[in-house]
This record gives structure tokens, C-alpha cells and sequence, in this order.
């Protein structure tokens, strides 16, 4: 998502100077030999922030469930315990 975040604020930063390079120069500014010239990165950023936010972590709805309990500290310990806690476990054996 990063990624294309910084390559459409690319593409939007050299579109918005080259009308302004153009408005200056009272001509035209000859962007075709830009990488973005004619990609439609508005829509592939798009898609990718609605990807990111459709994302489903399963430890999260294991989280999430756990906090509904009382007693949420020791669910979120049953679902992933300290490995400092597993080896002195171990020791005590």
C-alpha cells in the first residue's frame, strides 16, 4: 500500500508540474517520456488501500474475543504464550 501511495503521489506531484511548467512556459511540457504517462495510478491505489482495509488477520479475531472476558489477560496468554514463560515451565519439570 505504501508503495502504491508513494507512486501516486508521484504521478499526481509530475502531472500538477507539468501543468504548471506549461501554464508557466506558456506552452506545452512534453511529458512523454514520463513513467506514469497514461497509468491510471489513482485506481491501483484504489485497490490496494480497499485490499489493506478487507484484510482479515485471524490472531486479531482471536484478540478480539479474547478481550470480551474477564479475565482477557490470561486468553491472550493461551493464544500466544511467552517463551519465557514456556521455559521456566520446562524448568520446573
Amino acid at each position: 500500500m505504501m508503495v502504491t501511495a508513494r507512486n501516486d503521489g508521484y504521478a499526481q506531484g509530475y502531472a500538477e508540474c507539468t501543468q504548471q511548467v506549461t501554464s508557466a512556459l506558456k506552452g506545452d511540457w512534453d511529458a512523454s517520456r514520463s513513467a506514469t504517462r497514461g497509468v491510471d495510478t489513482g485506481a491501483e491505489h484504489a485497490a490496494a488501500k480497499a485490499e489493506y482495509n478487507n484484510l482479515r488477520l485471524p490472531v486479531m479475531e482471536l484478540v478480539t474475543t479474547a478481550l470480551q472476558y474477564e479475565d482477557f489477560v490470561n486468553q491472550l496468554k493461551e493464544i500466544s504464550p511467552d517463551e519465557a514463560d514456556a521455559s521456566d515451565e520446562e524448568d520446573l519439570e
